[in-house]
């Protein structure tokens, strides 16, 4: 079981993430020691979505073709409108966050983040949750869909919005800390 001190954390976003969304978990996972990278469709900035406007950019470490699944411990998902619609449209992202869940490693997603976990056949059957707008595609896609803060089901991580962010972080340190998850199929 690693400790968050010397976990690896991908984090995975193009342009339009929600600008907390990526930044509270990369700046808290950080401060916590954890060793967080960013991957994204090519090697170049992305652009936050900022509340009602682009924000500021976030530098990319590796592509999607250049992640190895056994260097890291987690995958985050951060949400926002833009960002999900944009890579659940990328059959290499879907594949990559589908072999997170069948590693049993932590996948967390949050707002309309879980359309990713959607388009990897990895919601039906489980407990989860969203940003409320997509409540109708979590349950249509299977399910048992939660109006909380956080929903943790075999470390799979599901959270509503910005506001949940601290909450967000903590089960994501804290199912990390636990291992790896046996997992059923989705």
């Amino acid at each position: 079981m690693p400790s968050i001190t010397s976990a690896r954390i991908l984090i995975l976003a193009t342009h339009g993430y929600e600008r907390s969304e990526l930044r509270v978990p990369l700046d808290q996972l950080t401060a916590k020691g954890a060793k967080v990278s960013i991957a994204s469709l090519e090697k170049a900035p992305i652009k936050s979505w900022d509340e009602d406007d682009w924000g500021d950019t976030v530098d990319v470490d590796l592509t999607l073709d250049a992640v190895k699944i056994d260097e890291f411990d987690a995958i985050v998902l951060p949400g926002g409108q833009i960002n999900p619609d944009l890579l659940r449209k990328e059959q290499k992202a879907v594949a990559l966050i589908s072999a997170f869940v069948q590693s049993g490693k932590t996948v967390a997603a949050v707002c309309h983040a879980p359309w990713l976990l959607i388009e990897a056949g990895a919601v039906k059957g489980r407990k989860a949750t969203s940003y409320a707008s997509i409540k109708t595609d979590m349950i249509n896609a299977g399910a048992d869909w939660r109006d909380e803060a956080v929903v943790t089901d075999q470390g799979i991580i599901t959270s509503r919005n910005p506001g949940d962010l601290d909450a967000f972080v903590e089960k994501i340190v804290e199912e990390i800390e636990e291992g790896r998850h046996q997992r059923r199929a989705a």
